[in-house]
C-alpha cells in the first residue's frame, strides 16, 4: 500500500497543470477511489482534492517568484479566471499573487511522501471471518457523504423509522451479526469540489427469500470480512476505529479492501452512558 500511495504522489506530481484523474489515481492505488480517499484523508488529514490544490498553489508560488505573469499562472494551475485564482492564492497563502514578484514573499506545501513509523504501544484486535451471500433489509436513502462528526442526514434516516419497519427488519434476522446495521454504498463523488453523496442503509442482515415491501433490499455476494471490535466513548471511538483501519491496518496487512458495501454496528452501555460496543466489518481480500 505504501508503494502504491507514493506512486499515486508521483502522478500526481507530474500532472498538477493537467486535469488530474480521480479514476487514474484509483489505478494507480489499487482500491476504489472511495477506499482511496478514505485511506489518503486518514493517513494525510486532509482530503485528496485538497492537497492537490495545494500542491498546485505551492507551484505556483514558486513561477511566481521566478517573475512568471499572473495571468500566465492562473491558467497553467486550471483556474479560469484571474480573479478565480487571486482569491484562491490569497485565501491560501494570505497574501495576492502580485505581491510574490515585487516583494519575494512565499509560502510552500511540499509533496507529500508515505513511510512506515512504527511506534508500537497500541494493539488493534480484528478477525477475519467468511460469510455466505445474503441481504441487507432496511430503510435507504441518499446521503452527503462525510467521513467524519455527526451525519445528521443519517439521524433524520434513522428517525423516520416507524414501528411496523422495525418490526418487519426483526422479523428478517437470522444471520450474525443480529443486530441494527448501517451500511454505506454507492459512493459518488465530485472530485474537485469535495462534494459527493453515497447510499445509507439502516437495517438487518437476512438470508431470506421473501422481504417486506416496506424495506429496501440490497443483495451483497459471499465475501470475506475483517471485523474490528471497538468500545469506548461514542462516536470519537468508532470514527478513530475507521481511521486506524484506514491509516494503520490496510497499509500493514495482507489483506486490501474491495468495492463491496462495509458496515457497522453499535450498542450503547446502559451502566456508562456515552460509551458503547461497536464492530466495523469491512470487505477484504488477500492482496495479491
Amino acid at each position: 500500500m505504501l508503494k502504491e500511495l507514493n506512486q499515486v504522489m508521483d502522478y500526481i506530481e507530474q500532472h498538477l497543470t493537467e486535469e488530474i484523474s480521480l479514476e487514474e489515481i484509483s489505478r494507480y492505488a489499487g482500491v476504489s477511489d472511495y477506499h482511496f480517499r478514505k485511506i489518503f484523508y486518514y493517513l494525510s488529514g486532509m482530503t485528496l482534492s485538497e492537497y492537490i490544490r495545494n500542491r498546485r498553489l505551492s507551484e505556483a508560488n514558486k513561477d511566481l517568484l521566478n517573475k512568471e505573469s499572473v495571468t500566465d499562472v492562473a491558467y497553467k494551475y486550471g483556474y479560469e479566471s484571474i480573479d478565480g485564482f487571486t482569491r484562491a492564492f490569497k485565501a491560501w497563502s494570505g497574501f495576492l499573487p502580485s505581491e510574490v514578484a515585487k516583494t519575494g514573499v512565499s509560502k510552500m506545501f511540499p509533496k507529500l511522501s508515505f513511510y512506515i513509523d512504527v511506534k508500537g504501544g497500541q494493539s488493534m484486535d480484528y478477525k477475519i471471518v467468511e460469510m455466505p451471500a445474503f441481504k441487507f433489509a432496511g430503510v435507504s436513502k441518499r446521503v452527503p457523504m462525510q467521513f467524519e462528526g455527526v451525519n445528521q442526514a443519517i439521524v433524520d434516516l434513522a428517525n423516520s423509522i416507524t414501528q411496523e419497519k422495525r418490526e418487519a427488519m426483526h422479523a428478517l434476522q437470522n444471520i450474525e451479526p443480529r443486530e441494527i446495521v448501517n451500511v454505506s454504498y454507492e459512493h459518488d463523488y465530485q472530485f474537485m469540489k469535495d462534494e459527493g453523496e453515497l447510499t445509507h442503509l439502516i437495517g438487518v442482515l437476512t438470508t431470506e427469500d421473501e422481504v417486506s415491501d416496506l424495506l429496501d433490499v440490497l443483495e451483497v455476494p459471499a465475501y470475506t470480512w475483517a471485523v474490528f471490535p471497538n468500545e469506548g466513548p461514542f462516536p470519537d471511538t468508532l470514527q478513530q476505529t475507521y481511521a486506524r483501519i484506514y491509516s494503520e491496518w490496510l497499509p500493514a496487512s495482507d489483506y486490501e479492501v474491495i468495492q463491496a458495501p462495509a458496515f457497522s454496528f453499535t450498542k450503547f452501555n446502559e451502566d456508562q452512558p456515552g460509551d458503547a460496543y461497536s464492530e466495523v466489518w469491512m470487505p477484504v481480500r488477500k492482496k495479491g
